[in-house]
């Protein structure tokens, strides 16, 4: 899997590319750690690209939802958007669709981000 980071505002977009299934898993999960944590302070918001995202197995429903209760912990929005509909119906399956914020592609999501504090 392949993961990029890109930097909007104050919101931080995650762009996972691949499979998110057992073994790519703990490396997601890092990568949101690291995200949530900022390099100087932790971003106003996370958002989640799941355009290039073909397929999330149990192990990464559960890092979403691991990573959706730091970033509440943390104070810091979390959302997911552009699903592909393979991954959207597993997320819709399992409930997880309305357990966390899902945006329908990523131009709604950064507009719904919050602004960074001053």
């Amino acid at each position: 899997m392949k993961i990029t980071f890109e930097t909007h505002a104050g919101t931080t977009l995650m762009i996972p590319e691949g499979r998110l299934d057992f073994g790519a898993a703990p490396e997601f999960q890092r990568q949101i750690g690291k995200a949530l944590a900022g390099v100087q302070a932790a971003p106003a918001g996370l958002v989640v690209d799941c355009t290039a995202l073909d397929y999330v197995s149990s192990a990464g429903l559960r890092v979403f939802l691991l990573a959706a209760q730091s970033a509440r912990r943390a104070g810091v929005a979390f959302a997911l958007c552009a699903l592909q509909p393979r991954v959207r119906e597993v997320f819709d399956l399992s409930g997880f669709g309305r357990m966390m914020t899902v945006h329908a592609d990523r131009a709604t999501a950064l507009a719904q981000a919050p602004e960074p504090l001053p």
